[in-house]
C-alpha cells in the first residue's frame, strides 16, 4: 500500500457510517447478538473515544478506534477493513497506528476484545503476531464463550 493515510474521523461522517454499518452486519452475522460488544454511535461519541480511517488515497478501507479506559489502560475497538480491502495490509496498518498512538498517549497497557469464531481467526492471528496475549475479562467485559480478551 502505497500512500496510506489514517486521519481521525466522525462517525457520523455518511461513508464512516457506512463502514460502521458492514462492521455490525459483519458481527451480527457470526456473533450471537447478546455477545456483540462493537461499539453503536452513541459509543463512538463518546468523548474516551478516538475514531480512525484509513484511505489509500481514495475511498475509506478500515477503521480502528481507541478507548481510553484510565491513564495508562487503553482498548483497541470498532477494528474494520472493508471486505474488497482485506489481505492488503490495511487491519496491520490501523493496528500499527493505534498502538503508537496509545504510546504517545502514555498507556502501558493496551486490550482487546474481540470474537471466537472461525470468522475472527485471522484478527486474533493479527492482534498474536503484534504480541499481544490471550488474557482474562477487564473493564465491564465478563466471560464468555463467544469472547477473545487479549493485552499487550
Amino acid at each position: 500500500m502505497d500512500a496510506l493515510q489514517i486521519t481521525e474521523v466522525d462517525p457520523r461522517a455518511p461513508e464512516v457510517g457506512s463502514l460502521l454499518e458492514r462492521h455490525m452486519d459483519f458481527n451480527a452475522e457470526v456473533t450471537p447478538p447478546e455477545d456483540i460488544h462493537a461499539l453503536d454511535l452513541d459509543g463512538l461519541l463518546d468523548p474516551n473515544v478516538t475514531l480512525y480511517g484509513l484511505r489509500n488515497g481514495g475511498p475509506l478501507l478500515g477503521l480502528g478506534a481507541l478507548k481510553q479506559l484510565d491513564q495508562g489502560h487503553v482498548e483497541i475497538k470498532s477494528m474494520h477493513t472493508a471486505a474488497e480491502a482485506r489481505g492488503r495490509g490495511v487491519a496491520r496498518a490501523m493496528l500499527d497506528h493505534l498502538l503508537a498512538t496509545a504510546t504517545r498517549r502514555g498507556a502501558r497497557r493496551v486490550s482487546l476484545e474481540t470474537g471466537s469464531q472461525d470468522a475472527f481467526l485471522p484478527a486474533i492471528a493479527l492482534y498474536e503476531g503484534a504480541g499481544f496475549e490471550r488474557c482474562g475479562p477487564f473493564a465491564e467485559y465478563r466471560d464468555g464463550t463467544s469472547s477473545v480478551f487479549m493485552t499487550l
